[in-house]
C-alpha cells in the first residue's frame, strides 16, 4: 500500500470536509455527496482519490436507502477501494474503523444478508480536521 502524505487543507476545505461528514452522520448521504464534490472537483493529487472514497461511500449508503443493493454494493466497494490506500487517519479524518464499517457492511451485502442497522459514522480526530 503506498501512503498518501497528510494534506494541508485551506479552511474552506477543512470547513466542507467536517459538514460533509456531519452530514453523512446524520444520514444525509445525498447532501453529504454534494458538499464533498464540490471540494473534490477542485482537488488534485494525492488526497482526490480520498475525497472520491468518502463520496462513493455516501452514494453507497444512499442507494441503500433507496432499496438499491446492487448499486450500494458496487459504490462501497470502490469506496473501499479508494480509501484503503491511505493510512489510518488521514485529513484528520479517522479511516480505520470507517474501512472496516464499510468492510463489514459489504460481507453482509454481498453474503444476501441483513445490512447491519445503522450506517457507520465518520469520526474526525480529536481537534484535528485536516
Amino acid at each position: 500500500m503506498s501512503v498518501a502524505p497528510e494534506p494541508v487543507r485551506p479552511d474552506a476545505e477543512r470547513d466542507a470536509l467536517a459538514k460533509g461528514v456531519a452530514q453523512f452522520n446524520d444520514g444525509l448521504f445525498f447532501e453529504c455527496h454534494d458538499t464533498l464534490e464540490e471540494v473534490w472537483s477542485g482537488v488534485r493529487g494525492p488526497s482526490r482519490d480520498f475525497f472520491q472514497g468518502l463520496i462513493q461511500a455516501a452514494v453507497g449508503f444512499y442507494h441503500l436507502g433507496n432499496g438499491n443493493r446492487a448499486g450500494a454494493t458496487t459504490l462501497l466497494r470502490r469506496s473501499l477501494a479508494r480509501l484503503e490506500r491511505y493510512p489510518a487517519r488521514y485529513a484528520g479524518v479517522e479511516l480505520a474503523p470507517l474501512r472496516d464499517a464499510v468492510a463489514g457492511w459489504l460481507a453482509s451485502l454481498e453474503g444476501g444478508g441483513e445490512a447491519p442497522s445503522r450506517p457507520p459514522t465518520i469520526v474526525i480526530a480529536e481537534g484535528k480536521a485536516g
